[in-house]
């Protein structure tokens, strides 16, 4: 073979893999171009302190949370992002393969939720993007960042998301828990179920908390599992946290499970063991 065509088939398989990588990347780059275009429509302009006033209607586990963690005097928050490692089984009798997360949640007059994943699959990156906006809520992964392996959307989804979004707030941005559209009651001295009413439905949970006033727990009845053939079967759902630890000047939960509660036994699909960072109000 002569050089001149040594040379071009070389170039053609260094722009193939230059083409390649490009596609790759395409779920991380539409995250990022989602995220860029929620923030530039839901820009708040006045910045705010919480104030015990601003709690005082709430139940007394929850003030005493809200006080644990030390949000008062600090800015109320209308979006975080959470950077975070951990684990996922994707059945029940896979190993665990360990996970790079980032989301960004915004708790404005819209409620979006925008998580981005990363793990490997036999040595292969998988990438993930699971968004929930005023939109819809839907799900892509996508192996090596070019084969599609989910492609999920749908009301259950959003139901679910729903359920998510409110745990998120509770976990990793406690102050976000004077939001008008929750409705709390109190059961008892440690544990209060609460109801979150969006433009599109109302899920409902239980967060139980321990004497030190950390939430140790959620659970929720009102999320569904997806099954493989694809439907969807309600279940409850509950996430236990614990290992409460100075995170960006808050006192949170530094690792926390993710539980489907099925009749015939426990399945424990998540864990999320070592958050690095908790940005707020991160628009700025």
């Amino acid at each position: 073979m002569k050089k001149s065509h040594v040379f071009i088939v070389i170039l053609l398989i260094v722009v193939v893999i230059c083409i390649l990588v490009y596609v790759s990347k395409g779920i991380q780059r539409e995250y990022k171009k989602m995220v860029k275009m929620a923030f530039e429509k839901n820009k708040v302009v006045k910045s705010e302190i919480l104030t015990e006033e601003d709690i005082k209607n709430l139940p007394k586990p929850v003030q005493k949370y809200l006080t644990y963690t030390g949000v008062l005097g600090k800015e109320k928050v209308h979006s975080f992002r959470v950077i975070a490692d951990g684990e996922i089984k994707m059945n029940r009798d896979s190993d665990w393969a360990k996970i790079e997360i980032e989301q960004n949640n915004i708790i404005n007059d819209e409620l979006v939720r925008l998580f981005y994943l990363r793990m490997n699959m036999f040595g292969i990156p998988v990438y993930a993007l699971h968004s929930y906006t005023d939109e819809g809520a839907s799900m892509v992964g996508k192996f090596a960042g070019l084969f599609t392996v989910i492609n999920s959307k749908g009301k259950e989804m959003r139901i679910s998301d729903t359920v998510t979004l409110l745990n998120d707030m509770c976990l990793f941005a406690p102050a976000t828990l004077i939001d008008k559209r929750i409705t709390w009651e109190q059961i008892d001295n440690t544990t209060v179920h609460a109801a979150f009413k969006t433009e599109y439905c109302t899920v409902t949970a239980i967060l139980y908390f321990n004497e030190k006033g950390e939430l140790i727990n959620f659970t929720s009845e009102d999320r569904y599992y997806a099954n493989n053939n694809g439907t969807y079967q309600k279940t409850k759902w509950t996430t236990p946290f614990q290992e409460y630890k100075v995170i960006n000047g808050l006192n949170l939960p530094s690792y926390g499970e993710a539980i489907w509660n099925f009749p015939e036994g426990d399945y424990c699909y998540c864990k999320f063991n070592n958050i690095k960072s908790i940005v707020y109000n991160n628009e700025k």
